[in-house]
């Protein structure tokens, strides 16, 4: 990993990522996993240097990833909803509708209250039951999400067209945390320490420290 500080804010650490339409991130624990939606293709990356360690044909992947369950979950195919995919096999297992069935999905990530989604225009990010894909709660937020994750009560969420992280406390609902982007950010993850993001035009996962502007806005 490389670090690195640019005009867009401190960027503490760098992967390079393969594909040209980077869309979805997650975190398994142990590897990051990544979703190209020119490529449709999901691969498994080697926290310590980009490397690819696994490699699946998903020809429906259009957005975000997230971690649930011991499965992959993809936002893929026309309209949205989550694929269930068996890390081992690259196998879809099952289909999640999340309706309203609509293009508007674009984030997603478990936490521990259930898997939390970020929707666009109008910008919302909302909390529902995975099992039921019951919406239990929903709240309005700034820009126009792409990507999301959570950490420790915080949802994070990627702005591709404004070049900005935003987060906001899942209890008060309030944004406590906004920092510029380098790119044009989609897909997030955390792994426990760091945020990171897909920076789409520069093909590379970037990593900011979650409170560089906590409390603070600048974006």
């Amino acid at each position: 990993m490389t670090t690195q500080h640019t005009d867009g804010g401190p960027v503490v650490a760098s992967l390079p990522v393969p594909g040209t339409y980077l869309c979805g991130l997650t975190w398994d624990g142990g590897r990051f996993w990544h979703s190209d939606q020119r490529a449709g293709e999901l691969y498994a990356l080697d926290p310590a240097d980009g490397r690819v360690l696994a490699r699946h044909s998903c020809p429906g992947a259009r957005a975000d990833l997230a971690f649930v369950d011991g499965l992959v979950c993809q936002v893929g195919e026309r309209p949205k909803r989550l694929l269930l995919i068996d890390p081992g096999t690259g196998e879809v297992t099952g289909r999640k509708a999340v309706r309203p069935s609509n293009g508007r999905l674009c984030g997603t990530e478990a936490g521990p209250e259930g898997v939390w989604m970020c929707l666009r225009r109008p910008p919302v990010v909302q909390l529902r039951d995975f099992a039921t894909m019951t919406v239990l709660r929903e709240f309005p937020v700034e820009g126009n999400p792409s990507g999301l994750t959570y950490a420790d009560g915080t949802v994070f969420y990627s702005d591709y067209e404004e070049k900005v992280i935003r987060g906001y406390d899942v209890l008060t609902e309030r944004k406590v945390f906004s920092a510029p982007a380098v790119g044009n950010p989609t897909g997030m993850a955390w792994d426990g320490r760091l945020l990171w993001y897909c920076d789409f035009p520069g093909r590379a996962l970037r990593a900011i420290l979650p409170g560089t502007a906590r409390n603070g806005d600048r974006g």
